[in-house]
């Protein structure tokens, strides 16, 4: 089964604070850091060790270390990351991610992450140990090893389950179900709260639901958007092309069939996934790195993990 790992987790907010608990909760040896003296603060007053950065990373050179911090602070951090270090990240973009650790930290070993889950609440009271539960946890290994498995192993832990693929796959279809609706939701928010005192009072669950993420913490939906500034662009210029249509219509024959019935089909497919097909993959095998993007790009999952050999789930 090779070594259940200690977890040393750096920047506590929303998502790395969940790693803690969640470590925790399934028997690993958890300890972090943070910049935030609030974050450590309240993590220490629920019994967690939480220290420096640098006693952190140094603390055990065996451990999986999570990089929980947003995309601007990974810099300077990375300078600081011993060689050899087993090293992911849950970060929300990955291609510029892959790119800073090849450049700061070239003698780590690196395998990419991204929970897809969360809320629009941050910091460490955010934070759940039941939070990755059923969520998808997007890997972005460029080779398959131990280290892989390790990455695989604590995501399966944390009961998620795992769905590998390419940085430039990944960044392109979270632009288009994570960034864009953030960028959607923002100015939804912005033409909603302009029509005044009425509109705010008569809101109700639809403006709600897409308006929610809008709630966020505006320096991290930047960060986060920003950051995957060539897919978002991509995505935004489909929804103006979509608008456009919709306003063309509406404009000329009144009627907005075509959007409406568009978009209740997308949602239909999101509620209505095919059924899926148990397969394994052997992690030890000559293309498994192949097999593992492919399952991914079709949608399917990794669910388990008995030594190398992964249990999967295809479409």
């Amino acid at each position: 089964m090779g070594a259940v790992r200690d977890v040393c987790v750096i920047g506590l907010g929303l998502i790395g604070g969940s790693v803690l608990r969640a470590a925790k909760a399934a028997g690993r040896t958890v300890w972090g850091a943070t910049a935030s003296k609030e974050d450590a603060d309240k993590a220490r007053a629920e019994g967690f060790d939480i220290t420096t950065v640098d006693e952190a990373l140094g603390r055990n050179p065996e451990a999986l270390v999570v990089l929980a911090v947003p995309l601007p602070a990974l810099p300077d951090l990375l300078r600081k990351v011993p060689e050899g270090t087993r090293l992911t990240d849950v970060t929300s973009v990955k291609g510029p991610v892959h790119d800073a650790v090849h450049r700061y930290a070239p003698k780590a070993r690196f395998v990419g992450g991204h929970p897809m889950a969360g809320t629009s609440r941050s910091g460490w009271d955010a934070g759940s140990a039941s939070l990755f539960e059923n969520a998808a946890w997007v890997v972005t290994p460029e080779e398959a090893d131990d280290h892989l498995n390790d990455v695989i192993r604590l995501a399966l832990d944390l009961k998620a389950h795992v769905v590998p693929t390419t940085p430039e796959e990944h960044d392109e279809a979270v632009a288009r179900i994570s960034h864009l609706p953030h960028i959607m939701a923002s100015v939804l928010a912005a033409v909603g709260a302009d029509g005044g005192p009425l509109a705010m009072a008569l809101a109700a669950g639809s403006f709600g639901d897409g308006t929610r993420v809008a709630g966020s913490r505006p320096e991290l939906v930047r960060a986060m958007c920003e950051g995957n500034r060539d897919a978002l662009l991509m995505a935004v210029d489909d929804a103006l092309g979509r608008l456009g249509a919709a306003r063309g219509s509406l404009a000329s024959t009144g009627g907005l069939a075509k959007t409406i019935e568009a978009g209740h089909e997308g949602r239909n497919a999101l509620v209505s996934q095919p059924v899926r097909t148990p397969i394994t993959i052997d992690l030890t095998k000559p293309g498994a790195l192949a097999a593992l993007r492919n399952l991914g790009s079709r949608g399917g999952r990794v669910v388990g993990l008995n030594g190398s050999t992964a249990s999967a789930e295809t479409s």
